[in-house]
């Protein structure tokens, strides 16, 4: 089963449930697929591109999140929470902290990286290696304190 199907069969369910939050968050991923499948680029929505859009959704929630529980606005935060609760649940499973670090130096050891200087090449194939599964600040984050 598809993404797009998942989410289809996901909105009526959350539909029959009279589940708000389900359905907020369900109708901007299948606005988001629409779109992407409407940009003339001539790609299907597919695999790293599904795991891409929704990053890209989840990300601009949390930016929204961090600015208006900086502002006060509980209201707006506890929206905004629960579409990423929704939409995260399509996401591949995250990786813990452990996890990640040990794939991360693993990374370091394959590219051959020995100090900050190579973040590039480790971020490269970090992104490729780890997509959807870490969140890329963290990833960045981390590889830095491992090459210093």
């Amino acid at each position: 089963m598809t993404l797009e199907e998942r989410i289809m069969e996901d909105l009526k369910e959350a539909m029959r449930n009279k589940d708000e939050a389900a359905k907020r968050g369900i109708r901007a991923i299948k606005a988001a697929i629409l779109l992407a499948k409407t940009d003339g680029s001539g790609k299907s929505v597919e695999g790293d591109v599904e795991i891409k859009l929704l990053q890209k959704l989840v990300k601009t929630r949390k930016d929204s999140l961090e600015i208006y529980e900086q502002q006060g606005r509980d209201d707006l935060a506890a929206v905004e929470r629960e579409e990423i609760a929704v939409i995260e649940k399509y996401l591949p499973q995250q990786l813990g902290e452990a996890e990640l670090e040990a794939l991360l130096k693993n990374i370091i050891t394959s590219v051959g990286a020995t100090g900050p200087q190579d973040m590039g090449k480790v971020m490269g194939a970090a992104t490729k290696e780890l997509a959807g599964r870490a969140d890329g600040k963290l990833v960045s984050m981390k590889v830095k304190q491992l090459l210093s």
